[in-house]
């Protein structure tokens, strides 16, 4: 298998997609050559058979001079791939989806994301097979779309008892963007305040640039739990660093909407986090009692007082049945599956 990965960034230290870096180093077990193009390159550390190429946005450099050195790796790179892999990005299908055609490369995206547009349909139209991890994706309708494992390092990402870890303690761990619907945590954070509850929280991510003014409005919403030390807002951190923060807390939140299946989700669980959260992907998996109506911020804060509320013994419990559900989206099995779909296109 000769493989093409595009993607949006190759940095291991990246605090959102740093966890794509185990991805091609555990796709690379699996290949005689993968070569990747990313937009942004940061540090990598890699075996002998991956070769990575750069955009430039790493050193400033123009949309045309993007699109220009994208033609131009994807044409002298064509004797050394057959597949292509796209990761999130479905701009680089329609770019190249009609060059590879023409070259004979069958192509693959990789989208997970509840909304799309007509440009999605042409990217699937295009596409030999897309990927998605929640049947809540909106790729999720097209019939040459299959229901992916998220892809975590269980290995990494595990329970470590000799961290301590806080009784009551709350994590919340990703941008700091509209998308992630932070508001509504800490609304109901207010709300378990004003009640008396006991609670502990942190708020892990930066925001990107257009979304700083939102970062401003959700820390003058927190100000008052702030003032009390009853949560502490941190900067991002690298994916190789989250176990830690997992294993910290005793509870994780997540209110992103259902059709992005966040991996910090399965992270969690696999540290014995107890998960709370508004993705209806998860209705087979959490109790109703650790599921939220999504967007509504009073349901959060009495989920979240119920779980506080359970017997330690039935705590440990559901860590045990969650951890075991993660192991199910190990990125290991991820590629076996992946590997096992490029073989048969």
């Amino acid at each position: 298998m000769r493989l093409l990965i595009v993607t949006q960034k190759v940095d291991q230290n990246d605090p959102v997609l740093g966890f794509f870096h185990g991805w091609i180093e555990e796709f690379a077990k699996h290949c005689e050559q993968v070569t990747v193009i990313a937009l942004g390159v940061g540090v990598y550390d890699f075996s002998k058979n991956v070769r990575v190429f750069s955009l430039g946005k790493e050193g400033g450099a123009s949309h045309l001079t993007y699109t220009k050195r994208f033609y131009e790796y994807i044409w002298s790179e064509r004797k050394n791939y057959d597949v292509v892999f796209v990761h999130m990005n479905q701009e680089y299908v329609l770019l190249g989806g009609i060059l590879w055609k023409l070259i004979g490369k069958k192509i693959t995206m990789w989208r997970n994301h509840a909304s799309g547009d007509f440009l999605t349909s042409i990217v699937a139209i295009l596409s030999d097979k897309i990927f998605c991890t929640s049947e809540y994706s909106y790729t999720a309708r097209y019939k040459k779309t299959r229901i992916m494992p998220v892809g975590i390092n269980t290995k990494l990402f595990l329970r470590d008892n000799t961290v301590a870890r806080k009784g009551n303690s709350i994590l919340f761990l990703g941008r700091i963007s509209p998308v992630k619907n932070v508001e509504v945590f800490i609304e109901a954070l207010n709300i378990l305040d004003k009640e008396g509850v006991d609670f502990t929280a942190s708020i892990y991510g930066d925001s990107p640039e257009k979304d700083k003014e939102y970062y401003k409005k959700m820390s003058s919403l927190a100000a008052t739990l702030e003032k009390k030390g009853k949560i502490i807002f941190h900067g991002s951190v690298s994916n190789s660093q989250t176990p830690l923060l997992y294993n910290q807390h005793e509870l994780f939140v997540n209110a992103t909407q259902s059709g992005s299946f966040d991996k910090t989700i399965l992270e969690a669980m696999a540290c014995g986090c107890i998960v709370v959260a508004s993705n209806e992907s998860l209705k087979n998996i959490l109790p109703e009692s650790f599921l939220f109506d999504q967007g509504d911020a009073a349901d959060l804060a009495a989920k979240l007082e119920f779980v506080m509320s359970l017997a330690n013994e039935k705590k440990e419990d559901y860590e045990k049945k969650l951890r075991q559900y993660a192991v199910q989206h190990d990125i290991t099995r991820l590629a076996e599956q992946l590997f096992s779909t490029f073989a048969l296109l």
